[in-house]
Protein backbone atom coordinates (compact mmCIF):
# COMPACT_ATOMS: atom_id res chain seq x y z
CA UNK A 1 0.00 0.00 0.00
CA UNK A 2 2.48 2.63 -1.44
CA UNK A 3 1.80 5.94 -0.52
CA UNK A 4 -0.95 5.77 1.89
CA UNK A 5 -4.44 7.62 2.43
CA UNK A 6 -4.58 11.27 3.51
CA UNK A 7 -6.27 11.65 7.09
CA UNK A 8 -7.00 15.28 7.21
CA UNK A 9 -9.77 15.69 9.79
CA UNK A 10 -11.11 14.22 12.86
CA UNK A 11 -13.99 14.55 15.40
CA UNK A 12 -14.92 12.89 18.45
CA UNK A 13 -17.58 12.75 21.20
CA UNK A 14 -16.81 10.81 24.13
CA UNK A 15 -16.90 10.86 27.81
CA UNK A 16 -14.52 13.37 28.15
CA UNK A 17 -16.31 15.44 25.49
CA UNK A 18 -18.27 16.84 22.59
CA UNK A 19 -14.95 17.12 20.27
CA UNK A 20 -11.49 16.55 19.78
CA UNK A 21 -10.28 19.90 21.84
CA UNK A 22 -11.58 17.88 24.99
CA UNK A 23 -10.82 14.69 23.55
CA UNK A 24 -6.71 16.20 23.22
CA UNK A 25 -7.03 17.96 26.82
CA UNK A 26 -8.12 14.22 28.23
CA UNK A 27 -5.23 12.65 26.87
CA UNK A 28 -2.61 15.01 28.03
CA UNK A 29 -4.17 15.22 31.56
CA UNK A 30 -4.76 11.39 31.90
CA UNK A 31 -8.25 12.22 32.51
CA UNK A 32 -10.95 8.86 33.19
CA UNK A 33 -14.26 9.93 31.85
CA UNK A 34 -15.33 6.53 33.68
CA UNK A 35 -18.06 7.33 36.11
CA UNK A 36 -21.34 5.74 37.51
CA UNK A 37 -24.21 5.71 35.63
CA UNK A 38 -26.97 7.83 35.19
CA UNK A 39 -28.90 7.11 32.10
CA UNK A 40 -31.34 4.67 33.50
CA UNK A 41 -30.80 2.89 36.87
CA UNK A 42 -28.89 -0.87 37.00
CA UNK A 43 -27.99 -2.86 39.24
CA UNK A 44 -25.43 -5.84 38.45
CA UNK A 45 -22.18 -6.16 38.43
CA UNK A 46 -20.83 -2.60 37.78
CA UNK A 47 -23.17 0.41 37.98
CA UNK A 48 -19.92 2.45 36.20
CA UNK A 49 -19.64 4.02 32.60
CA UNK A 50 -18.34 5.80 30.14
CA UNK A 51 -21.56 8.42 29.45
CA UNK A 52 -21.34 11.02 26.77
CA UNK A 53 -22.24 14.18 28.98
CA UNK A 54 -25.08 16.09 28.25
CA UNK A 55 -25.08 18.78 25.92
CA UNK A 56 -23.58 17.26 22.91
CA UNK A 57 -25.31 19.37 20.25
CA UNK A 58 -26.49 18.70 16.39
CA UNK A 59 -25.92 20.68 12.86
CA UNK A 60 -28.35 23.48 13.23
CA UNK A 61 -29.33 22.71 9.44
CA UNK A 62 -30.54 19.06 10.24
CA UNK A 63 -34.56 19.40 9.84
CA UNK A 64 -36.33 19.42 12.91
CA UNK A 65 -38.45 16.64 12.40
CA UNK A 66 -35.41 14.57 11.87
CA UNK A 67 -33.62 15.68 15.01
CA UNK A 68 -36.66 14.32 17.01
CA UNK A 69 -36.21 11.20 15.78
CA UNK A 70 -32.17 10.73 16.23
CA UNK A 71 -31.15 7.98 19.17
CA UNK A 72 -28.17 8.97 21.00
CA UNK A 73 -25.73 7.24 18.55
CA UNK A 74 -27.50 9.18 15.85
CA UNK A 75 -26.53 12.63 17.36
CA UNK A 76 -22.79 11.58 18.84
CA UNK A 77 -22.17 10.41 14.43
CA UNK A 78 -23.54 13.40 13.61
CA UNK A 79 -21.63 15.83 15.70
CA UNK A 80 -18.37 13.89 14.96
CA UNK A 81 -18.39 13.66 11.37
CA UNK A 82 -19.46 17.42 10.72
CA UNK A 83 -16.41 18.58 13.53
CA UNK A 84 -14.16 16.11 11.12
CA UNK A 85 -15.29 17.56 7.76
CA UNK A 86 -15.05 20.84 9.54
CA UNK A 87 -11.29 20.30 10.59
CA UNK A 88 -10.91 19.37 6.70
CA UNK A 89 -11.80 21.91 5.74
CA UNK A 90 -14.35 20.24 4.02
CA UNK A 91 -17.12 22.98 3.04
CA UNK A 92 -20.74 22.25 1.91
CA UNK A 93 -22.02 19.51 0.48
CA UNK A 94 -19.39 16.30 -0.82
CA UNK A 95 -21.56 15.20 -3.19
CA UNK A 96 -21.25 11.67 -5.72
CA UNK A 97 -17.68 11.69 -5.12
CA UNK A 98 -17.85 11.30 -1.55
CA UNK A 99 -18.33 7.81 0.17
CA UNK A 100 -19.14 6.91 3.71
CA UNK A 101 -18.62 3.97 5.88
CA UNK A 102 -19.69 3.27 9.37
CA UNK A 103 -19.18 0.69 12.03
CA UNK A 104 -21.91 0.59 14.91
CA UNK A 105 -23.43 -2.65 17.50
CA UNK A 106 -26.72 -2.00 18.88
CA UNK A 107 -27.68 1.71 17.27
CA UNK A 108 -30.87 3.07 19.01
CA UNK A 109 -31.44 -0.12 21.35
CA UNK A 110 -31.44 2.34 24.65
CA UNK A 111 -34.69 4.37 22.54
CA UNK A 112 -36.40 0.83 21.97
CA UNK A 113 -35.95 0.17 25.80
CA UNK A 114 -37.54 3.38 26.46
CA UNK A 115 -40.23 2.78 24.06
CA UNK A 116 -41.00 -0.95 25.36
CA UNK A 117 -40.34 0.29 29.61
CA UNK A 118 -43.13 3.49 28.97
CA UNK A 119 -45.21 0.88 27.67
CA UNK A 120 -44.85 -1.74 30.46
CA UNK A 121 -45.84 1.38 33.19
CA UNK A 122 -48.51 3.05 31.37
CA UNK A 123 -46.54 5.74 30.16
CA UNK A 124 -46.70 5.08 26.47
CA UNK A 125 -48.43 8.30 25.66
CA UNK A 126 -45.40 10.20 26.35
CA UNK A 127 -43.23 8.47 23.72
CA UNK A 128 -43.58 9.27 19.91
CA UNK A 129 -43.93 6.43 17.73
CA UNK A 130 -41.66 8.19 15.01
CA UNK A 131 -38.69 7.73 17.72
CA UNK A 132 -38.44 4.33 16.81
CA UNK A 133 -37.35 5.25 13.58
CA UNK A 134 -33.99 5.92 15.11
CA UNK A 135 -33.30 2.46 16.83
CA UNK A 136 -31.62 0.74 12.97
CA UNK A 137 -27.45 0.33 13.06
CA UNK A 138 -28.31 1.72 9.39
CA UNK A 139 -29.86 5.03 10.15
CA UNK A 140 -26.96 7.31 11.26
CA UNK A 141 -25.41 6.89 8.48
CA UNK A 142 -28.17 7.74 6.55
CA UNK A 143 -28.63 11.12 8.89
CA UNK A 144 -25.04 11.77 8.11
CA UNK A 145 -25.02 11.33 4.72
CA UNK A 146 -28.35 13.48 4.22
CA UNK A 147 -27.05 16.36 6.31
CA UNK A 148 -23.35 16.58 5.05
CA UNK A 149 -24.63 15.55 1.01
CA UNK A 150 -22.55 12.32 0.54
CA UNK A 151 -23.49 10.50 -2.46
CA UNK A 152 -21.66 8.25 -3.14
CA UNK A 153 -20.74 4.38 -1.38
CA UNK A 154 -22.42 4.34 1.54
CA UNK A 155 -21.50 1.04 4.00
CA UNK A 156 -23.05 0.19 7.40
CA UNK A 157 -21.35 -2.67 9.05
CA UNK A 158 -21.22 -4.69 12.22
CA UNK A 159 -18.45 -6.39 13.47
CA UNK A 160 -18.98 -6.45 17.44
CA UNK A 161 -16.01 -4.01 19.03
CA UNK A 162 -13.69 -4.27 15.60
CA UNK A 163 -16.82 -2.35 13.51
CA UNK A 164 -15.49 1.44 13.06
CA UNK A 165 -12.03 0.02 12.69
CA UNK A 166 -13.49 -1.96 9.23
CA UNK A 167 -15.12 1.09 8.50
CA UNK A 168 -11.76 2.88 7.93
CA UNK A 169 -10.80 0.14 6.44
CA UNK A 170 -13.23 0.00 3.99
CA UNK A 171 -13.52 3.76 3.04
CA UNK A 172 -9.87 3.47 2.08
CA UNK A 173 -10.21 0.96 -0.05
CA UNK A 174 -13.26 2.99 -1.94
CA UNK A 175 -10.60 5.81 -2.35
CA UNK A 176 -7.61 3.27 -3.19
CA UNK A 177 -9.77 1.77 -6.10
CA UNK A 178 -10.96 4.94 -7.65
CA UNK A 179 -14.67 4.57 -6.21
CA UNK A 180 -14.43 7.90 -4.12
CA UNK A 181 -11.96 10.78 -4.04
CA UNK A 182 -13.08 11.80 -0.17
CA UNK A 183 -14.59 9.28 2.80
CA UNK A 184 -15.94 9.73 5.96
CA UNK A 185 -15.37 7.02 8.22
CA UNK A 186 -17.05 6.68 11.53
CA UNK A 187 -17.92 4.48 14.62
CA UNK A 188 -20.90 5.03 16.99
CA UNK A 189 -22.63 3.66 19.85
CA UNK A 190 -24.95 3.88 23.01
CA UNK A 191 -24.91 2.47 26.65
CA UNK A 192 -28.48 0.53 26.71
CA UNK A 193 -29.73 -1.96 29.45
CA UNK A 194 -28.70 -5.10 26.41
CA UNK A 195 -25.49 -4.44 26.77
CA UNK A 196 -25.04 -3.67 30.64
CA UNK A 197 -26.54 -7.47 30.90
CA UNK A 198 -25.11 -9.16 28.15
CA UNK A 199 -21.54 -8.40 29.56
CA UNK A 200 -22.78 -8.75 33.32
CA UNK A 201 -24.08 -12.17 31.88
CA UNK A 202 -20.26 -13.23 31.06
CA UNK A 203 -19.05 -11.83 34.07
CA UNK A 204 -16.85 -9.39 31.64
CA UNK A 205 -17.36 -5.89 33.80
CA UNK A 206 -15.03 -4.17 36.11
CA UNK A 207 -16.98 -3.61 39.39
CA UNK A 208 -14.43 -0.63 39.65
CA UNK A 209 -12.87 1.63 36.38
CA UNK A 210 -11.60 -0.80 34.14
CA UNK A 211 -7.64 -1.36 34.42
CA UNK A 212 -6.25 -2.38 31.01
CA UNK A 213 -3.04 -4.51 31.58
CA UNK A 214 -2.88 -4.33 35.34
CA UNK A 215 -2.36 -7.18 37.24
CA UNK A 216 -5.59 -6.59 39.50
CA UNK A 217 -7.67 -6.25 36.50
CA UNK A 218 -11.34 -7.41 36.43
CA UNK A 219 -13.05 -6.84 33.17
CA UNK A 220 -14.04 -3.83 31.18
CA UNK A 221 -15.91 -0.73 31.63
CA UNK A 222 -18.80 0.36 29.06
CA UNK A 223 -18.88 3.36 27.39
CA UNK A 224 -20.36 5.04 24.57
CA UNK A 225 -19.78 8.03 22.00
CA UNK A 226 -18.42 8.31 18.37
CA UNK A 227 -15.19 8.44 16.12
CA UNK A 228 -14.92 10.29 12.43
CA UNK A 229 -11.96 10.51 10.18
CA UNK A 230 -12.10 11.97 6.77
CA UNK A 231 -10.07 10.23 4.29
CA UNK A 232 -8.57 11.95 0.88
CA UNK A 233 -6.61 10.56 -1.39
CA UNK A 234 -3.41 12.03 -1.45
CA UNK A 235 -3.27 14.02 -4.42
CA UNK A 236 -6.90 15.48 -3.95
CA UNK A 237 -5.39 16.52 -0.43
CA UNK A 238 -2.56 18.12 -2.34
CA UNK A 239 -4.77 20.16 -4.59
CA UNK A 240 -7.25 21.71 -1.71
CA UNK A 241 -3.34 22.51 -0.01
CA UNK A 242 -4.64 20.69 2.82
CA UNK A 243 -1.57 18.76 5.61
CA UNK A 244 -3.06 15.89 6.55
CA UNK A 245 -3.37 15.69 10.09
CA UNK A 246 -1.68 11.79 9.25
CA UNK A 247 -1.26 8.76 6.42
CA UNK A 248 -3.50 5.46 6.89
CA UNK A 249 -0.57 3.52 5.26
CA UNK A 250 -1.95 0.19 5.70
CA UNK A 251 -4.68 -2.18 6.92
CA UNK A 252 -5.87 -5.82 7.90
CA UNK A 253 -8.14 -8.00 9.03
CA UNK A 254 -7.82 -11.54 10.31
CA UNK A 255 -9.93 -13.61 11.54
CA UNK A 256 -9.73 -16.16 14.76
CA UNK A 257 -12.50 -18.91 13.66
CA UNK A 258 -12.60 -20.13 17.28
CA UNK A 259 -15.26 -18.90 19.51
CA UNK A 260 -18.18 -16.74 19.69
CA UNK A 261 -16.94 -14.30 22.67
CA UNK A 262 -13.46 -15.36 23.64
CA UNK A 263 -10.46 -14.65 21.60
CA UNK A 264 -7.94 -17.65 20.24
CA UNK A 265 -5.65 -18.72 22.89
CA UNK A 266 -2.94 -18.09 20.25
CA UNK A 267 -4.11 -14.87 18.81
CA UNK A 268 -4.24 -16.15 15.64
CA UNK A 269 -6.45 -13.62 13.86
CA UNK A 270 -5.09 -10.76 15.45
CA UNK A 271 -1.86 -11.75 14.63
CA UNK A 272 -3.07 -11.95 10.90
CA UNK A 273 -4.27 -8.46 11.36
CA UNK A 274 -1.31 -7.05 12.64
CA UNK A 275 1.31 -8.54 10.21
CA UNK A 276 -1.16 -7.82 7.21
CA UNK A 277 -1.44 -4.61 7.83
CA UNK A 278 2.22 -3.83 8.06
CA UNK A 279 3.02 -5.84 5.17
CA UNK A 280 0.29 -3.86 3.23
CA UNK A 281 2.20 -0.45 4.61
CA UNK A 282 5.20 -2.19 2.73
CA UNK A 283 6.89 -1.42 6.42
CA UNK A 284 9.05 -3.68 8.88
CA UNK A 285 7.58 -4.75 12.12
CA UNK A 286 10.49 -2.37 14.03
CA UNK A 287 8.93 0.74 12.24
CA UNK A 288 6.12 0.83 15.22
CA UNK A 289 6.61 3.75 17.58
CA UNK A 290 3.55 3.00 19.35
CA UNK A 291 0.47 0.97 19.77
CA UNK A 292 -2.69 2.32 20.90
CA UNK A 293 -3.98 -1.49 22.05
CA UNK A 294 -7.43 -2.93 22.21
CA UNK A 295 -6.66 -3.39 25.93
CA UNK A 296 -10.28 -4.12 26.86
CA UNK A 297 -9.23 -5.12 30.43
CA UNK A 298 -10.48 -8.59 30.69
CA UNK A 299 -7.94 -11.30 31.78
CA UNK A 300 -7.93 -12.99 28.90
CA UNK A 301 -7.89 -10.41 25.98
CA UNK A 302 -5.29 -8.70 27.55
CA UNK A 303 -3.16 -11.62 28.07
CA UNK A 304 -3.59 -12.77 24.08
CA UNK A 305 -3.10 -9.66 23.05
CA UNK A 306 0.23 -8.88 24.69
CA UNK A 307 1.27 -12.20 23.14
CA UNK A 308 0.25 -11.36 19.92
CA UNK A 309 2.54 -7.70 20.46
CA UNK A 310 5.03 -10.04 21.57
CA UNK A 311 5.20 -12.52 18.57
CA UNK A 312 5.35 -9.26 16.20
CA UNK A 313 7.46 -6.95 17.58
CA UNK A 314 10.02 -9.46 19.67
CA UNK A 315 12.29 -8.55 22.17
CA UNK A 316 11.48 -4.68 21.05
CA UNK A 317 8.16 -5.00 22.46
CA UNK A 318 9.71 -3.75 26.03
CA UNK A 319 10.65 -0.20 24.30
CA UNK A 320 7.74 0.40 22.47
CA UNK A 321 4.76 2.30 24.49
CA UNK A 322 1.74 0.19 24.61
CA UNK A 323 -1.13 1.89 26.14
CA UNK A 324 -5.07 1.35 26.13
CA UNK A 325 -7.54 4.38 25.84
CA UNK A 326 -10.15 2.19 27.08
CA UNK A 327 -9.01 3.35 30.72
CA UNK A 328 -10.16 7.19 29.86
CA UNK A 329 -13.04 6.14 27.25
CA UNK A 330 -14.78 3.13 27.84
CA UNK A 331 -15.20 0.34 25.68
CA UNK A 332 -17.67 2.24 23.17
CA UNK A 333 -18.00 -0.93 21.06
CA UNK A 334 -18.82 -0.03 17.66
CA UNK A 335 -17.62 3.44 17.94
CA UNK A 336 -14.47 2.10 19.74
CA UNK A 337 -11.61 1.07 16.50
CA UNK A 338 -12.81 5.28 14.80
CA UNK A 339 -12.24 6.80 18.60
CA UNK A 340 -9.19 4.87 19.16
CA UNK A 341 -7.99 5.47 15.46
CA UNK A 342 -8.68 9.41 16.26
CA UNK A 343 -6.56 9.10 19.16
CA UNK A 344 -3.80 7.29 17.23
CA UNK A 345 -3.99 10.85 15.08
CA UNK A 346 -4.08 12.90 17.81
CA UNK A 347 -0.65 11.37 19.03
CA UNK A 348 1.43 11.22 16.02
CA UNK A 349 0.14 14.92 15.16
CA UNK A 350 1.10 16.10 18.41
CA UNK A 351 3.74 13.95 19.77
CA UNK A 352 1.71 12.63 22.72
CA UNK A 353 1.65 9.42 24.18
CA UNK A 354 -1.94 8.84 26.14
CA UNK A 355 -1.54 6.89 29.15
CA UNK A 356 -3.29 3.70 30.38
CA UNK A 357 -4.77 5.58 33.34
CA UNK A 358 -5.65 3.08 36.33
CA UNK A 359 -2.56 0.99 36.04
CA UNK A 360 -1.57 0.82 39.33
CA UNK A 361 0.85 -2.83 38.68
CA UNK A 362 1.72 -4.31 35.56
CA UNK A 363 0.60 -7.94 35.36
CA UNK A 364 4.09 -9.61 35.94
CA UNK A 365 3.10 -12.59 33.96
CA UNK A 366 3.62 -10.03 30.70
CA UNK A 367 7.37 -9.28 31.04
CA UNK A 368 8.83 -5.66 30.59
CA UNK A 369 6.32 -3.31 29.01
CA UNK A 370 6.01 0.44 28.30
CA UNK A 371 2.22 0.63 29.32
CA UNK A 372 2.71 4.32 29.50
CA UNK A 373 1.31 5.45 33.34
CA UNK A 374 -0.42 8.20 33.73
CA UNK A 375 0.01 11.32 32.99
CA UNK A 376 1.45 9.99 29.70
CA UNK A 377 4.43 12.19 27.94
CA UNK A 378 5.35 13.31 25.22
CA UNK A 379 7.42 11.81 22.08
CA UNK A 380 7.88 12.47 18.72
CA UNK A 381 6.29 9.40 16.34
CA UNK A 382 6.85 8.24 13.08
CA UNK A 383 4.30 5.24 12.80
CA UNK A 384 1.77 3.76 15.31
CA UNK A 385 -0.44 0.95 14.86
CA UNK A 386 -4.39 0.52 16.24
CA UNK A 387 -5.70 -2.71 16.51
CA UNK A 388 -9.69 -3.49 17.37
CA UNK A 389 -10.85 -6.96 18.05
CA UNK A 390 -14.56 -7.80 18.47
CA UNK A 391 -16.52 -10.70 19.33
CA UNK A 392 -16.48 -13.43 17.18
CA UNK A 393 -13.01 -13.40 16.39
CA UNK A 394 -13.42 -10.27 14.04
CA UNK A 395 -9.87 -8.48 14.53
CA UNK A 396 -8.50 -5.29 12.82
CA UNK A 397 -5.06 -3.44 12.50
CA UNK A 398 -4.53 -0.01 11.39
CA UNK A 399 -0.95 1.25 11.03
CA UNK A 400 -0.46 4.71 10.17
CA UNK A 401 1.87 7.44 9.91
CA UNK A 402 2.90 10.91 10.98
CA UNK A 403 1.27 13.53 8.22
CA UNK A 404 3.34 15.06 5.29
CA UNK A 405 2.78 18.33 4.28
CA UNK A 406 1.55 17.71 0.63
Amino acid sequence: MSGGIAITGVGAVSAVGGNVPALTAALLEGRCGIAPLTLFPYQGRSALAAQVPEGVTVPGTLPAVTARRLSRPDRFALAAASEACRDAGLDGALRHDAALALGATTGGMFESEEAYRQRQTGEAGRFRLSRLLGTSITTAASVVSQTLGIYGPQTTVSTACSSSALAIALAADAIRRGRARVAVALGTDGLCRLTYAGFDALQALDPEACRPFDAGRRGLSLGEGAGALVLEDVAHARARGVRPRALLLGHATGTDAHHVTAPHPEGVGALVAFRGALAAAGLPPEAIDYVNAHGSGTRQNDAVEVAVLRAVLGSRLARVPVSSTKSQLGHTLGAAGALEAVVTVLALDAGILPPTVGLRRPDPSFGELDLVPTPGRRLPLAVAASSSYGFGGHNVTLVLGRGEVP
